[in-house]
């Protein structure tokens, strides 16, 4: 149950020097070696370089005030985008220092520039990285995009901090916002999208001023203040949350931009309610984890509609994700560090847990399916690693003694990784949460203490066209 930021400090306009960031001051060359959290100690005088080579794209950004929680945006720009430079929307909340300096930022990320990489690099040795540009001087990559991502924000204020925030899906503009006040409030963010798409100008700078805009909706019937909250794909305008008393309410829309709460809440966890996912089939079946170790699916039709309860770990079960292209999958962080697959279709069997990974030593803060890969997934955790699993791999002895020969040297990698792990992302302080973007296949956003980073690991094969840059 790792949940709020220590001690939120603004982000400064200034660059700093991080130690996931490289240098390009001139050092002796050693062999490069993969460095994993809790496993090895940073020398005196050493530091960790980010290797450019291994991402098609990375960017770092921040909208000031740390964010908890945020949301990636479905947009008009295409359904499926590979090509350079990219356009991104999201919208976020803060947990700024003091309650009255909170907001909703609405924001759009553009001239995101990239490189498509050879899954096989011809050159080895690439040391030279900038977090926020990636370094490159082929003409290929300039002709994919170049210069700094074009920031431009909106805010909108919020009483007290944004625990949770999330898009509808059917419905961009339309958010829910779960706030520290014990509030769950809807908002009407169309107005600030259309006027970032009209605008083509940077306003990052200056962008200070916070308009008062009424929520479309509040809800005050929470005894507590809580974190779980989503929209439903299936149905527009379904809504369930869950709060820190063990309390869930469903949220049925109705004409007028308004919604019925059921007054009876939903009850069958005996402590705090960390996360809520609705099913990606079913109109009326929604999942449930908690504090108490366990997930509840529930199914609304149903006059006791706890359908199914899975004790899934030894610790909190901080946050789940459905799987939309394999919807009898559902994936499970937990605050031991571990993280779990259930397979549904075994939960009448008793042993639903069809894979189990305890890869990260710290809780697991975030996990996410690809909307493009059934097997592929991503995870964040307090150990300020975010990493990428294809569940569909195995170990081929002989693969990796090819791809050795390919690289002409030895392949500084440890030999103890699980074979589904396709990459591991550092750099950032205090990870919270990550997305993938729906319509840009490869692309994770994630948030942290210290700002928001935009990746796309060069490892990461969607059936994108070879000939895309």
């Amino acid at each position: 149950m790792v949940r709020s930021l220590k001690n939120p400090k603004k982000a400064k306009r200034k660059n700093k020097a991080k130690k996931g960031e490289g240098s390009s001051d001139s050092v002796p060359s050693l062999p490069a070696k993969v460095w994993q959290p809790g496993v090895d100690k940073l020398e005196e005088g050493e530091e960790l370089q980010c290797d450019a080579s291994a991402y098609n794209s990375l960017h770092a950004f921040h909208i000031g005030w740390p964010c908890l929680s945020f949301d990636v945006l479905r947009d008009s720009l295409g359904l499926v985008r590979t090509e350079f430079p990219h356009s991104v929307y999201c919208v976020a909340g803060t947990q700024a220092e003091k309650s009255s300096w909170n907001s909703i930022g609405i924001f759009k990320l553009s001239n995101i520039s990239g490189k498509r990489r050879d899954l096989v690099p011809d050159k080895t040795g690439d040391e030279n990285t900038d977090m926020d540009s990636d370094s490159s001087d082929s003409d290929e990559e300039e002709e994919a995009g170049s210069g700094t991502p074009v920031l431009q924000l909106r805010k909108v204020f919020h009483e007290g901090c944004v625990n949770r925030i999330r898009a509808m899906t059917q419905n961009p503009h339309i958010v829910a916002s779960w706030g520290d006040t014990g509030h769950v409030q809807v908002w009407d963010i169309s107005s600030h999208i259309n006027a970032l798409a009209e605008s083509e100008s940077d306003l990052s700078h200056g962008a200070s001023a916070v308009s008062n805009q009424a929520p479309l909706f509040k809800f005050g019937g929470h005894k507590d203040e809580g974190y779980a909250i989503d929209w439903s794909p299936c149905v527009p305008g379904k809504l369930v949350s869950g709060d820190c008393r063990n309390c869930i309410h469903l949220w049925e829309p109705t004409s007028g931009a308004t919604w019925n709460v059921s007054a009876k809440s939903y009850i069958g966890h005996t402590a705090s309610v960390e996360d809520l996912q609705w099913s990606p089939t079913e109109d009326t079946v929604f999942a449930s984890c908690s504090v108490d170790r366990n997930i509840i699916i529930w199914d609304t039709r149903m006059d006791n509609p706890l359908a199914a309860a899975i004790t899934a770990h030894k610790a909190d079960v901080n946050v789940i994700s459905w799987n939309k292209l394999a919807s009898c999958m559902l994936a499970s962080g937990s605050d031991d560090g571990t993280f779990s697959i259930q397979d549904l279709r075994m939960v009448k069997d008793g042993d639903s847990v069809v894979a189990h990974f305890d890869y990260h030593k710290h809780p697991i803060t975030s996990i996410e399916w690809s909307p493009h890969e059934a097997s592929t997934l991503a995870v964040s955790s307090s150990d300020n690693q975010l990493t990428i699993w294809d569940l569909s791999l195995e170990r081929d002895e002989e693969e990796e003694a090819e791809f050795k020969t390919k690289m002409k040297e030895q392949v500084n990698a440890p030999t103890d990784l699980p074979p589904q792990l396709l990459f591991v992302h550092q750099g950032q302080k205090d990870l919270k949460e990550l997305h993938w973007h729906s319509q840009i296949p490869g692309m994770v956003v994630s948030t942290a203490a210290d700002g928001f980073n935009i990746l796309m690991p060069s490892n990461i094969e969607n059936a994108i066209p070879a000939n895309v840059a």
